[in-house]
């Protein structure tokens, strides 16, 4: 199976008119400092937890008909903080990093000796086994499969991380799950998908809380 086909065993609605909202949970310690924060568990920053707030704002004019979240603590309570109840789903766990969980980039370029990402050139295994950029776009490929006919009968919001909604983002517009290194979320962001008649599309990307973020007349 291609992990960019979002729909392996059961088919898309053509032209779904519901909107797909992608919300990356609020800052945390961990990303204001760069570190790779996988599967590491840990608290919002008081700035992201107004991030939350913000996102809510951005996002209450929507006809949400499911909302899932990651079961990691920074996800959950942004979603709360947002105003949004949302089911949790396990497959919306960001990547393992495995031997890089905690570092940063710049760290993990000077023990390697060149211009390493976790995109081009992957993880180690270390305390957890890791994963690839392809396991990844597996795991979003499945949660899309869900999605899909949802979008059917209005939006759907998915309440994660950044690299995971990334490579989601790249599975969802049929593209190489790699394109997702080409695109960046930031923390306490939205982003919106859709369909333009029967392509997959970019509708908003990456709105933080100073920008206006409606949902599309067409």
């Amino acid at each position: 199976m291609d992990a960019s086909d979002p729909l392996p065993d059961h088919p898309a609605p053509d032209n779904p008119q519901g909107k797909l909202v992608l919300l990356r949970h609020g800052e945390t310690e961990w990303s204001r400092s760069g570190k790779h924060t996988g599967r590491t568990d840990i608290p919002l920053t008081a700035r992201g937890e107004e991030l939350a707030r913000a996102a809510g704002e951005l996002v209450r004019d929507y006809d949400f008909r499911l909302i899932l979240s990651s079961p990691l603590e920074r996800a959950r309570r942004t979603a709360e903080l947002a105003g949004l109840d949302a089911e949790v789903d396990p497959l919306l766990i960001e990547w393992d990093y495995g031997g890089y969980e905690g570092r940063t980039t710049s760290e993990i370029r000077a023990e390697l000796g060149y211009d390493w990402t976790a995109f081009a050139h992957g993880v180690i295994r270390g305390d957890t086994p890791g994963e690839t950029v392809e396991e990844v776009a597996a795991r979003a490929s499945r949660v899309l499969t869900r999605v899909l006919p949802a979008m059917a009968e209005g939006d759907v919001a998915l309440i994660a991380h950044g690299h995971y909604l990334r490579i989601l983002a790249a599975v969802f517009l049929r593209a190489a799950p790699r394109f997702a290194a080409q695109i960046t979320l930031d923390a306490g962001s939205v982003s919106v998908l859709g369909f333009d008649r029967e392509q997959p599309a970019i509708l908003a990307w990456n709105h933080g809380p100073r920008l206006p973020l409606k949902p599309s007349a067409s």
